[in-house]
């Protein structure tokens, strides 16, 4: 990325602020500090969240019966809430929700956002359509021409997504996928890099593995990501990324914060023992 040398003056105290987010690592100087700072700020302006909620949970029946897995309780909310929570934090309140099953209750539920100061918008998907590309695809329209954030909705993290945020724009890859870093990652599938890059995928690998890291479902798309869906296929990790990630145009976002794929009834109940809401 093209950066410019610029001369600033600030005030002590605020100098003594801008010092204080330095810590050799994540933020490495005075000037990346300032930068970090000014993206914190000014990039949620620009950034729409799309939500993908039209699962049907199968696999957390007989709940998901007559409640979409979005909906389902943690800590008496629902769990769609607490990532309401986490994206108000990040000043991030543009939200698309693409329905499916049992949309119309994730609708009446939540309405148009304004109790939760969020805008909400959906998006009505066709229950013919399944899958994880289509719902992207038929949002192409509603996230213009700017990188947008995608969140599966029975994902539960505590992630700075403005931090997310900066990686993409300083990596300008075409996806950058949020890593969570787990004890048994064979219950998913593993994530190989090489330095930033994410290079494969194993799918529940089931000898021992090195890499800890697996795919969040969170993540920043480029509007270039578009050139690569279209509507033969269906799943993002098995039609899609793994092509990217050979072309070396998928970068990973480890964090340490919480996760929880709420997809099943084991990950259900870890969830509802150990999740930690936002206060």
């Amino acid at each position: 990325m093209v950066r410019k040398r610029l001369t600033i003056t600030l005030k002590q105290d605020l100098l003594e602020l801008v010092d204080k987010q330095v810590d050799g690592s994540k933020i490495r100087n005075r000037s990346h500090a300032i930068e970090y700072i000014l993206a914190k700020n000014l990039i949620p302006e620009a950034t729409r969240v799309l939500i993908l909620a039209g699962g049907a949970g199968i696999k957390l029946r007989p709940i998901t019966y007559e409640i979409p897995k979005c909906l389902i309780p943690i800590h008496n909310r629902p769990l769609l809430e607490h990532t309401f929570d986490i994206l108000r934090s990040n000043n991030l309140d543009d939200i698309i929700i693409s329905l499916g099953y049992l949309g119309e209750k994730i609708k009446n539920y939540f309405q148009d956002g304004a109790r939760y100061n969020l805008r909400l918008n959906y998006l009505e998907v066709d229950r013919g359509k399944k899958g994880t590309v289509y719902p992207i695809l038929a949002a192409k329209e509603q996230v213009n021409s700017k990188p947008f954030i995608v969140i599966y909705g029975d994902v539960l993290a505590d992630i700075d997504y403005l931090d997310l945020l900066e990686f993409h724009q300083n990596h300008r890859g075409v996806v950058t996928m949020a890593l969570a870093s787990v004890e048994v990652p064979s219950v998913w599938g593993v994530v190989d890099m090489q330095g930033s890059r994410v290079v494969k995928f194993q799918e529940k690998p089931k000898k021992k593995v090195k890499s800890h890291l697996i795919n969040a479902g969170i993540y920043v798309f480029d509007p270039s990501i578009f050139n690569y869906l279209n509507e033969e296929q269906t799943i993002l990790e098995k039609d899609v990324f793994p092509k990217l990630a050979l072309e070396g145009k998928i970068y990973g976002y480890p964090f340490e914060g919480q996760w929880f794929d709420v997809g099943t009834p084991q990950t259900y109940e870890k969830a509802l023992k150990e999740w930690k809401a936002l206060q």
